[in-house]
């Protein structure tokens, strides 16, 4: 497929795309494509979502903020939205930039911000990490942009999860407390849990211990910082997803 800038056409704004429509760009796509890119009539980009997979388009007119598209063809069917959930202690602004670029390359599909008793932060720009999130979205060629949730208590989040769902918890020195293991079994619609820089307290690991649908996993020896940990974290259960993906085709 010829490269060319990706755009995110959501779905529940937009109608189903279809050969020859016309589509409006926002403000934003329209910036960037006419002013950043310096693109015009007559180049091609491509529109893509969950719904409609991607379509190859081209450029009709662009004028500052604002531009159409025509749309030409489907390039890429729809997909079953799968990948795991993140639910990570918000960290200083360019580590928290950090999680939500490298999970959505990593296939997570929602961001749950968990507020702990050692959280560095307890605000998070929501808009700001949407864009994040929509930008690594255009780039890694996936076509579904994952949600992300305002914050919420460790506690609510517990109580909210899903009991048939996993939750793999990396908890900071998690072999020396005893019961840590590996990232196993890993199905769609799971898990990841990441502390903040510092770890959970006593309190919140028992906490979590008590609850049936944790596992408490180790990430190695050493002490990763909170964004590398959610970087390894999330590789281990994507190989564990593909894993039992390769194994249920057979």
């Amino acid at each position: 497929m010829k490269d060319c800038p990706r755009l995110f056409a959501d779905p529940a704004t937009q109608p189903p795309m279809e050969a020859d429509a016309v589509r409006d760009l926002t403000p934003g796509q329209a910036h960037y494509l006419g002013t950043v890119l310096r693109l015009g009539a007559g180049d091609e980009v491509a529109l893509f979502n969950p719904r409609d997979g991607e379509w190859l388009a081209r450029i009709e007119a662009m004028r500052r903020d604002r531009g159409q598209v025509r749309l030409l063809r489907q390039r890429r069917a729809a997909e079953p939205v799968s990948g795991p959930v993140l639910l990570f202690a918000p960290l200083k602004r360019d580590a928290t930039d950090m999680v939500v670029r490298m999970g959505t390359e990593l296939g997570v599909t929602r961001f749950l911000p968990v507020l702990t008793e050692r959280t560095n932060t307890h605000r998070v720009n929501e808009a700001r990490l949407e864009t994040i999130a929509g930008e690594a979205a255009e780039q890694c060629e996936r076509l579904d942009v994952p949600t992300i949730d305002a914050p919420r208590r460790l506690a609510d989040r517990l109580g909210e999860w899903p009991p048939e769902r996993r939750l793999f918890v990396a908890a900071e020195r998690a072999d020396r407390r005893g019961g840590a293991g590996g990232i196993e079994d890993v199905a769609d619609g799971d898990g990841l849990l990441v502390g903040p820089e510092g770890g959970f307290s006593d309190v919140e690991v028992n906490m979590l211990r008590a609850r049936p649908f944790v596992r408490m996993i180790s990430l190695g020896g050493l002490i990763l910082r909170a964004d590398t940990a959610v970087a390894c974290g999330l590789s281990l259960m994507g190989a564990g997803l593909r894993r039992a993906s390769g194994a249920g085709s057979r």
